[in-house]
């Protein structure tokens, strides 16, 4: 091979090194790319569900709508809760789940719009804000790690109760069977 040939096929592999790890760069940049503009839309469909009174799709396709927005004053945290609790849902926050009356179940990863649960404590305010402009405001009052196979709520819980669940240990590499939750009672 002469050394024409070999400056040639050393700039084609070079660029072919450039192409590939632009294409890496790309689809690592994709997936919080991806997050950030749904958070955008999630609030902005949040804002017009309000004007509206009734659920307003962030995107044509999506399979969930806002149902009502979670703050944590103390830790700056808030999130937009979703219907339905499916995984596509999961992804993009916060879901509720069914609950006996009195109850909003509420769940979330915790390494993303629950990772604030790491940093929750008894007696912290947490704020609903439903569709209909109205909110309520419940104080932590404990905290339970259960399996999720063993987690149950009575029906005769005395009060309104907004419930958080999430997975458990808050830095585990991996799916495990349990889950942190935080029971908060309303006070207003």
């Amino acid at each position: 091979m002469s050394p024409r040939s070999h400056r040639r096929l050393a700039r084609c592999a070079s660029l072919l090194l450039v192409l590939a790890g632009g294409a890496l760069a790309a689809q690592a940049a994709w997936i919080p790319a991806k997050a950030a503009l749904a958070q955008v839309l999630l609030d902005r469909a949040f804002d017009q569900s309000l004007a509206t009174g009734q659920p307003v799709r962030p995107w044509p396709w999506a399979d969930t709508a806002p149902l009502s927005r979670i703050t944590v004053g103390r830790l700056g945290e808030s999130a937009i809760v979703l219907s339905g609790a499916s995984g596509q849902a999961l992804a993009f926050g916060p879901t509720e789940l069914a609950a006996p009356r009195g109850v909003t179940l509420l769940a979330a990863h915790r390494d993303t719009h629950f990772a604030f649960m790491a940093d929750l404590r008894a007696g912290d305010i947490l704020t609903l804000q439903r569709l209909d402009g109205g909110t309520a405001r419940y104080a932590v009052r404990q905290f339970q790690t259960v399996r999720w196979d063993r987690f149950a709520i009575s029906r005769n819980l005395p009060g309104e109760w907004l419930v958080l669940a999430t997975c458990y240990p808050f830095d585990g590499a991996t799916r495990g069977p349990l889950r942190q939750v935080a029971w908060a009672e309303r006070v207003e």
